[in-house]
């Protein structure tokens, strides 16, 4: 889909959700009973494309639930806010939300221990698909889709460390997004990749959208870097990638990064410079259209907007939606629809084993520890301009952040 496409349906998507909210008939024929959802994402700012996809994909499966009525006589909504990549901002969207009356919430935001002591205050379980591992160890009301950055690093790392073939060890730097989420990888990811037999170069930090990574890639190539890994979005690979490109290295260098760093945007964007990148995803990639869950996802698109979002983040926000309804399904029959808090949908979610995702994940819980939900990463790997499975779903390995 070209950019103008996708714009237009997120506009018309965001615009619809607030006229029906705006518009609704003030005395329905048959009042519904509903069961709103919080949402709360990056949807201005630096990299906000990503966290606007990954709403389309929530608001498009709430849809999707309701129409096949999995809560006889209950309909979810979703309610969300912009936080705009600014603490200030994601705290008076959460007490707005709160203030309605909201049971739970879905957030992207990388956040830190302070919203962990806010919702615990609250009961307000909070379900999302950003795995900071300073929320996850422990998980406290949060809950997840997926291992920790840090562990789908570690999945990418295996991967070549299998097919290194050299005697001496691969050279491997970070370049990092200066923030929570691009450094939480730097301490427990270098620990793994030192103890898998990496040498780990000295660490580069970046823009969210770089202007020119010039110096940090010199440094790289100077250091004899044979990978790199950037913890960040498509907006800072897309110019790294581009910056290698110009300065000859990409037959030097092998570039990966995070889920969140490569998709179909990183390929329009980077070219042929984009070739060879490796990244892992924890569910199956959107391309993979012979899969039930994946075709499932496609349907439902051209159902509601004529066209197929082939960005990956889409499906970033489809799995934690259907987490959080399921929660709530639970829960209503758990305590009826009147009696529906936070406390009934932690409890919902605690309940949860073996939840098949529509065949794209399967999500268990194991409180009070364990919130990841599901721990299968696979590597994929951008190939011909196409993105491309290039090793089997696998567990991660826990990486428990020391002290």
């Amino acid at each position: 889909m070209k950019g103008k496409g996708l714009g237009i349906i997120l506009a018309v998507a965001l615009t619809v959700l607030l006229l029906v909210a705006a518009c609704a008939p003030a005395s329905p024929v048959v009042e519904k009973k509903v069961v709103e959802i919080g949402s709360i994402d990056s949807l201005t700012g630096p990299g906000s494309r990503a966290d606007q996809l990954c709403l389309l994909g929530e608001m498009d499966y709430v849809r999707y639930f309701n129409e096949e009525e999995r809560i006889p006589g209950v309909i979810t909504q979703i309610v969300w806010r912009d936080s705009a990549r600014t603490p200030e901002k994601w705290i008076s969207a959460y007490e707005a939300l709160k203030g309605r009356g909201i049971p739970v919430i879905s957030s992207r935001e990388s956040v830190s221990r302070g919203y962990m002591d806010r919702l615990e205050r609250d009961k307000m379980p909070l379900v999302s698909d950003n795995t900071n591992q300073e929320m996850v160890y422990p998980p406290g009301w949060y809950y997840f889709t997926c291992p920790t950055w840090a562990e789908q690093f570690a999945v990418v790392a295996e991967y070549i460390m299998e097919s290194w073939q050299e005697e001496r060890p691969p050279r491997l730097a970070f370049m990092l997004i200066d923030t929570s989420f691009g450094r939480q990888i730097e301490v427990t990811g270098t620990r793994y990749a030192q103890e898998l037999g990496f040498e780990m170069l000295p660490l580069e930090t970046v823009p969210f959208v770089p202007l020119d990574t010039t110096p940090q890639l010199l440094r790289v190539k100077e250091r004899g870097a044979d990978f790199v890994y950037i913890s960040g979005l498509i907006v800072t690979s897309g110019p790294i990638l581009r910056d290698a490109e110009r300065l000859g290295l990409l037959d030097e260098i092998h570039f990966s990064g995070s889920k969140i760093s490569a998709g179909k945007a990183l390929i329009e964007m980077a070219g042929v410079a984009s070739e060879g990148y490796l990244f892992p995803l924890t569910r199956p990639s959107i391309f993979e259209t012979e899969l039930r869950g994946i075709k499932l996802v496609r349907d439902v698109q051209m159902k509601y907007h004529g066209e197929v979002v082939e960005e990956e983040e889409y499906i970033g926000g489809w799995i934690p939606a259907a987490i959080i309804c399921e929660a709530v399904r639970r829960a209503v029959e758990n305590v009826g629809y009147e009696n529906i808090d936070g406390a009934a949908v932690k409890e919902a979610l605690d309940s949860i084993r073996d939840f098949d995702v529509d065949g794209l994940v399967t999500i268990t819980y194991n409180p009070p520890d364990d919130h990841a939900g599901c721990r299968e990463v696979a590597v994929y790997q951008i190939r011909g301009g196409e993105i491309v499975r290039v090793s089997d779903f696998q567990d991660a390995p826990m990486l428990v952040p020391e002290g």
